[in-house]
Formats: C-alpha cells, sequence, structure tokens
C-alpha cells in the first residue's frame, strides 16, 4: 500500500449547487480600463507605444505640439517667475495685493497647462530647466494605468482634436464575461454565486459580480457578468464562451475524487471498497456525473471506505490475480 501510494478515505456526502449553462462573451473589464485624448487641438509629433503593447503607469505613449499648449507654457513661465521673485521679496517688501495677484496667476496659469495634458511632474521639471524657448507647445501624454493597449487609431503628423481617442488600455488580467440567461434562469443567480468558463480546451473560475434588471431586446434574456481572473492572457475580448453557473438550488450527493471511480472490463463503473483493513473489493455504482476532479455517485452508502488515490493499481493486480472485476 506505502509503495503503490494508494489513499483510503470515507466517501462523504456534499452540498453541490445545480448548475446553469449559458452562451457568453468576453468583454473589457471597463473599470479597469482607460482611454487616452488629448483636451486641447494638437498634431501628433511621435508615438512611443503600438497596439498590443504592456505598458505601466505614467509610461509615455505620444508627444503632441498644439498652438493653445504653447500659449500656456508662456504664460506659465512668466507667472511662475514673477511668483518666485515675489515670493522671494516677500510680503513685508511687496504689497498684500500684488502677492496674491503673483500667486493666482502662477496657479492660473499652471492649472491651464494641467488642463491641457501636461501632469503636476511635467510642469515641476519644466519650470526648473525651461526658459523662453521652450514654450514651443510639446508634450507627452502619458499611461493613466498599467495594462495592454488594445485601440491606437492615429498617425504621425494627424491634427487630433479634443477627445478623440488615441489609446484605449486595459488590465487584461481581470476581464468580464457577460452571460445570457433567461429571465427564469436569472432568477436562480445572486451576486456572489460562482462560475466555471471554458474557452480552448481551458477552464476558469469567475464569480457572479453584476445583473443587467432589463432585457435585451434581441434575444429576450437578462445578461449576468462574471469577473474572471487571466494572468497568462489566453482570454481575449470578442471571445465566445461557454459559462456554467450555480443556481441557488442544491442537493447533499456522494461525492469521490474521479480518478476513484473506474471501469471493470465489463463496462460497468466501480469503486474499490475496504471490506476488511486493507483488503478492498470491487463495487459497482452508478456515475451521475463529474465536475473537475470530483464524480457524483450512487451505490454505496456515505461514510463507506474506499481507494480514493491509487484505484487504478488496485485494479491492476485484481487483474493480474484472474479476479474478474466487477460486482452484481
Amino acid at each position: 500500500l506505502k509503495m503503490a501510494d494508494i489513499v483510503v478515505e470515507e466517501a462523504a456526502l456534499k452540498i453541490i449547487y445545480d448548475e446553469i449553462s449559458a452562451p457568453g462573451e468576453i468583454v473589457q473589464n471597463l473599470y479597469k480600463t482607460t482611454s487616452i485624448n488629448p483636451r486641447v487641438s494638437a498634431q501628433v509629433v511621435e508615438r512611443h507605444a503600438r497596439l498590443g503593447d504592456l505598458v505601466k503607469v505614467s509610461q509615455p505613449l505620444v508627444t503632441l505640439t498644439s498652438v493653445e499648449m504653447a500659449t500656456a507654457q508662456g504664460d506659465m513661465i512668466v507667472t511662475a517667475r514673477e511668483w518666485r521673485r515675489v515670493k522671494s521679496l516677500g510680503r513685508k517688501v511687496v504689497s498684500a495685493k500684488r502677492y496674491t495677484q503673483a500667486q493666482v496667476a502662477y496657479q492660473q496659469a499652471k492649472s491651464r497647462v494641467l488642463t491641457y495634458g501636461m501632469t503636476e511632474k511635467q510642469i515641476d521639471v519644466f519650470i526648473k530647466n525651461s526658459n523662453a524657448s521652450d514654450a514651443n507647445g510639446q508634450f507627452q501624454l502619458l499611461a493613466s494605468q498599467s495594462g495592454t493597449i488594445l485601440s491606437d487609431q492615429f498617425i504621425v503628423g494627424e491634427l487630433i482634436e479634443p477627445g478623440e481617442k488615441l489609446f484605449i488600455i486595459s488590465d487584461e488580467t481581470v476581464l468580464w464575461v457577460e452571460a445570457k440567461l433567461t429571465p427564469k434562469d436569472a432568477q436562480l443567480v445572486q451576486l456572489g454565486s460562482l462560475a466555471s468558463i471554458k474557452s480552448g480546451g481551458h477552464e476558469y473560475e469567475g464569480i457572479v459580480v453584476q445583473a443587467h434588471h432589463a432585457l435585451d431586446e434581441g434575444t429576450r434574456t437578462l445578461g449576468v457578468r462574471i469577473e474572471v481572473s487571466n494572468p497568462d492572457h489566453h482570454l481575449h475580448p470578442g471571445l465566445f464562451v461557454e459559462v456554467k453557473i450555480n443556481s441557488l438550488n442544491s442537493s447533499k450527493v456522494l461525492v469521490v475524487p474521479v480518478d476513484a471511480v473506474l471501469r471493470s472490463s465489463d463496462g460497468h463503473w466501480v469503486v474499490f471498497v475496504e471490506h476488511e483493513v486493507n483488503e478492498f473489493e470491487p463495487v459497482e455504482v452508478e456515475l451521475v456525473k463529474t465536475s473537475g476532479e470530483l464524480a457524483i455517485i450512487k451505490g454505496i452508502k456515505p461514510q463507506t471506505r474506499i481507494v480514493t488515490k491509487g484505484a487504478f493499481f488496485v485494479q491492476s493486480e485484481l487483474e493480474k490475480t484472474g479476479f474478474e472485476v466487477h460486482n452484481h
């Protein structure tokens, strides 16, 4: 027994939830997706990232140039220098009005540059190292999140208007599956219900995170949103998948490891029962269904001690002795 790594355990009852099968489609997780677009009319000078690239937060994506940004940068340089001078003189030398005017003018100029697309860090470096000739309107848009670039529909030299999408970045390590359920099945699903998603020979675990409240006019179905982890990037938006969701209906059934159930020589399913210590005999059972690594069976009583690991070895040894592995 030790050599063959045979394990004997009691067959146990387990609560199993009925499964609801439905078609599904992989879609972007919109809560982990951002759009990169300019807030001012600008021309594309250079791209630094491409479709499919994995990017990190604050990574440069594209360099733009803008007349409005040039004006804003110039105003910021002038007001920054004036504010530094007034601040160095102090409130005892300059009037309160002049002090406030210099401070407000700089903050307004800085806010305008921020609004047009530069970041606080970029502005700090720009002001520290800049002179009048640096107010040329060039600036870089940075990645606001880590993820994969899913869209980059523009060309170098193109004039981009405010709000136009330059890039779409999405964290594809966590995606959504949109499953379509009948209204009857949808009543048996709740937030937090576990689900399994099958695609391309792989199976993924998911959890129901949202449910739509309006019927799809075309299919007359209700959509359920499932969140699924995708660390290896095997799943991509647009893929159609098979979905199984645990329903609220459940039953107590006899569950054993799937490797504990074998086919006998006459084609029946059997498990090996320990009728005496370290002595086994095959007992015919009904295999109701399998689910992953588990098998639901009928034909033996709960707490019956069976071979849960090494059943194939036991079967082989019995066959060597000429024992017919079946039990009617």
